[in-house]
């Protein structure tokens, strides 16, 4: 038989209201019904700390495959193929492979594009791997497969014209994805501090983070958090471009300026690439920054 309400309760029981769930419980000696208060949100399904899409996981997984293959391959092996892929400034105006296979014209034209794919050990390409966790990840899912990867090639190759610039007649090669990493980081950033987005005080869920509105580019050189994120980046680059560092048990310097022209390609490419439709002005997360949006 149901237990009896107490009419003082009935308005609880009956009135649909969002957040409040009436719970009529009978009990022997007919106990009164009960309201209980719950979040919404609070059974909701919770998002992943890190996912990735499956552009990136692509990549990635390419990237350690190939390093695996090299790790396999005898050394001599090893350094054929490195002069058949890597980028080597001496390649273009010197003699240095001269009537040989490494200065045909296939080898000057892929290096530009290959050297990314290939790194000196696990601890360069861990690196790597651990900046295009947050950026790589934000920029494939704005972007979708083909833009992407698209977009990370054409930041690679002006990382190589950037160190050939420099470094025109150098033998030493340059491998890493470093350069295509900076550029990915770059693009992140006209889009990353707004609100809603992966670095934004009120974070949405990843899809929809990775698609707020981008700033216009002169306006995000105004915008304070791009300027602190880029003062940082500069000044990590430098420190590592003025020492070396150990690779491989070996003293190697770091090609920053091949970073250099990655990330500058990445900020200026960024609005070739970019699918999304502006949305107006951007409605960053602090009021100063609203103030001076233009």
């Amino acid at each position: 038989m149901p237990a009896e309400v107490d009419p003082s309760l009935a308005p609880f029981v009956q009135a649909p209201y969002s957040g409040v769930r009436a719970l009529a419980t009978a009990e022997s000696g007919g106990r009164q019904a009960e309201s209980l208060l719950s979040s919404p949100t609070e059974n909701a399904p919770r998002e992943p700390i890190l996912t990735l899409p499956g552009a990136l996981t692509a990549l990635l997984v390419v990237l350690f495959a190939i390093h695996f293959v090299r790790m396999a391959l005898p050394v001599e092996l090893d350094e054929q193929l490195l002069l058949a892929f890597a980028f080597i400034p001496a390649r273009y105006g010197t003699s240095l492979f001269a009537h040989s296979f490494y200065d045909g014209i296939g080898p000057k034209i892929w290096t530009f594009l290959t050297y990314a794919l290939l790194h000196a050990d696990l601890s360069h390409i861990g690196v790597n791997t651990l900046w295009l966790l947050p950026f790589g990840s934000a920029l494939a899912r704005r972007f979708g497969a083909l833009r992407f990867y698209l977009f990370m090639a054409a930041t690679a190759v002006a990382g190589a014209g950037a160190h050939l610039l420099s470094h025109a007649h150098e033998v030493a090669p340059v491998i890493g994805a470093s350069a295509a990493v900076s550029g990915a980081m770059a693009a992140s950033m006209r889009f990353a501090f707004g609100r809603g987005s992966f670095l934004s005080f009120r974070r949405g869920d990843a899809r929809t983070a990775a698609l707020v509105p981008a700033l216009p580019l002169l306006q995000a050189l105004r915008h304070p958090r791009v300027l602190a994120f880029l003062a940082v980046w500069f000044a990590i680059n430098l420190v590592f471009g003025i020492g070396s560092i150990s690779i491989a048990s070996q003293s190697t310097t770091v090609a920053w300026q091949a970073h250099i022209g990655g990330f500058v390609a990445g900020l200026v490419l960024f609005s070739l690439f970019d699918p999304v439709r502006p949305g107006g002005h951007d409605t960053p997360d602090d009021p100063v920054e609203s103030a001076h949006s233009i």
